[in-house]
């Protein structure tokens, strides 16, 4: 669980590292508002993706699902700097298919950790599939890096684009880019 008080101790070093007077009035209830702050963005830690998953309902078909732009918003684990964009998932389903919420709520899990965006990408469809059981998961994630944007090499506007494919995605090239022509489209 997450320790506020710990969090708190580790603001006030930090300002104080920095040559801030961490007793100045706008400073004074900094180290509280970032722990409470944490227990928001960092609060995928402590949840279990699968709970999302768990309502489904029948299908007769094995239509490709797609569920796209579907903003995120997470923290970089090298800099604990934000990176943000939209998140886009497709599966073809073997009998059952997740409310199109839940996709949502799955990849606010993931992304609410420190965390890498390769990583996540291939979390979100892991999840998917073991949850879904679908004959086959994709999922790309674009995001803009604060961490490559503001410091560093200085680069706004660029966009580091991942991509998971499992089951039929990974064999059928032509379902892929199936997928990836409908995450175009408007």
């Amino acid at each position: 669980m997450m320790d506020y008080d710990k969090i708190r101790a580790g603001v006030r070093l930090i300002l104080e590292g920095i040559g801030e007077d961490i007793t100045r009035e706008g400073l004074l209830e900094t180290p509280d508002r970032i722990a409470r702050m944490c227990a928001e963005i960092y609060g995928g830690l402590y949840e279990d993706p699968a709970k999302h998953l768990q309502k489904q309902f029948t299908v007769a078909n094995d239509d490709m699902v797609i569920e796209k732009d579907i903003t995120f918003y997470s923290t970089c684990e090298h800099h604990l700097l934000p990176f943000y964009g939209k998140a886009h998932i497709g599966y073809v389903p073997d009998g059952r298919v997740a409310g199109l919420s839940k996709l949502a709520r799955t990849v606010d899990v993931f992304a609410r950790r420190p965390q890498i965006q390769e990583k996540m990408t291939a979390q979100i469809a892991q999840a998917l599939a073991e949850n879904l059981k679908p004959k086959g998961v994709i999922v790309m994630l674009e995001a803009e890096h604060t961490c490559m944007t503001m410091r560093g090499i200085k680069k706004p506007g660029s966009r580091t684009v991942t991509l998971t494919a499992l089951g039929i995605f990974q064999e059928q090239r032509d379902l892929q880019d199936r997928f990836l022509a409908m995450v175009k489209q408007l």
